[in-house]
């Protein structure tokens, strides 16, 4: 979705320089808007935002362990499953997801595999059982580029909403941490636009 030509890279950011630079900077002080639960919308070659909250809010991730094991759960997946994480973060009761499933491949069966399997092994760890997530797995599209940019952006900023850090490249948990240590295990490298617009996200920067 936000692959675009170098040809006309240099247009889009020119022609929606102001408009970025708006949403960066409310992505640096608010929240995104809460989503109400609807069917679920399905798109061939696009991006999600994908977000899964733990039942109850309890934080389950407050232990660096239970964090790593569910970087574990990822890893796994991308080994198993065809699609791309373009930026993410694990938070105190839930983890958001800038996603992309591969050809043919479905959200569905890629996010139920991580979080069931993730419960098992928590739930196991910890000498518990029932459900550890709360209700289903909530995803949208991302409808085009200022979209894109402004879920990246809260991705990006959502541990310093919480507290958990001061600026977003400490928290380890997260895209921003992964891409300045140039890691691609779990995430991409940052293309092209992201670049341009955050250059934070090059390991060079």
């Amino acid at each position: 979705m936000c692959s675009v030509p170098g040809l006309l890279l240099s247009e889009v950011v020119k022609k929606n320089k102001k408009k970025f630079e708006k949403i960066k900077a409310k992505s640096q002080f608010s929240a995104i808007y809460m989503y109400m639960r609807k069917n679920r919308i399905l798109l061939d070659g696009a991006d999600y935002h994908v977000t899964a909250r733990i039942n109850r809010g309890e934080k389950i991730f407050l232990l660096r362990e239970d964090r790593e094991l569910f970087m574990e759960i990822l890893k796994r997946a991308k080994k198993k499953f065809n699609f791309s994480i373009k930026n993410f973060c694990i938070m105190g009761n839930h983890v958001h997801f800038l996603l992309k499933p591969g050809p043919d491949e479905s959200l569905s069966k890629i996010m139920q595999w991580v979080l069931g399997v993730f419960a098992q092994k928590w739930n196991k760890k910890h000498g518990l059982s029932g459900h550890l997530w709360g209700n289903r797995f909530f995803s949208r599209v991302i409808s085009g580029i200022l979209d894109f940019l402004r879920v990246f952006l809260y991705i990006d900023y959502n541990p310093c909403y919480a507290g958990l850090v001061k600026y977003p490249e400490q928290w380890e948990y997260g895209g921003l941490w992964h891409h300045k240590k140039g890691l691609t295990i779990i995430t991409e490298m940052a293309d092209l636009l992201v670049l341009r617009l955050f250059p934070e996200h090059n390991p060079s920067f």
